[in-house]
């Protein structure tokens, strides 16, 4: 069997987890911190964007901000969070299954915070639906509702054999999860493993 090092926003979907290798995907962290995290309700995280992103030399060269697709990334990624501590991380993935009314107000410049929160609005089996906001000096640049999946590798497993490879990629995808978790939110890790 062979485990590869993946971030839980590999843009590329879990039924291809099986080729993925190091190489393949982008992979942007887009939160810095977690600052406030209350299982069941709501994260509040930051982003603090800085010129050395490379992904601002060409959005704008002259004016650089922070794409409106990574602003909504930030705001999936920090909803992601949520769910997997919700749900003590019991699902390898969290992904994304709908946005609705997706509204930009502001840009975010390099040497700004993006400040993100997002709130559960309701759950039923493994789908999470929230509101989610991001601001930047106390005004709004970016808010939307979100409807997020959690699953785990090993559901859609046809055979014994696959199911027991998907059920390790799971464990490895979970443990790295945590791992990530513990440098976003130190006080919050702790607090769960009491």
């Amino acid at each position: 069997m062979r485990v590869v090092d993946v971030s839980p926003h590999d843009y590329t979907t879990w039924h291809n987890f099986a080729s993925l290798t190091k190489a393949d995907g982008m992979r942007f962290a887009l939160l810095d911190r977690i600052e406030v995290l209350v299982p069941g309700e709501k994260i509040e995280a930051v982003k603090c964007l800085s010129l050395a992103e490379e992904y601002l030399a060409d959005h704008f060269p002259q004016a650089p901000v922070l794409p409106g697709v990574m602003m909504l990334e930030a705001l999936v990624q920090a909803s992601a969070w949520l769910i997997r501590v919700d749900q003590q991380f019991a699902h390898s993935l969290v992904t994304l299954s709908q946005v609705r009314a997706v509204k930009y107000a502001n840009f975010v410049e390099p040497g700004q915070t993006l400040r993100v929160s997002s709130q559960i609005t309701g759950a039923m089996g493994q789908e999470t639906k929230l509101k989610a906001e991001g601001q930047v000096e106390g005004k709004t640049a970016v808010s939307c509702r979100l409807v997020m999946t959690s699953a785990n590798l090993s559901d859609t497993a046809v055979d014994e054999n696959a199911k027991q490879d998907a059920i390790a990629r799971d464990a490895f995808i979970i443990e790295r999860m945590k791992r990530t978790f513990r440098l976003l939110c130190p006080a919050g890790f702790a607090a769960l493993a009491s």
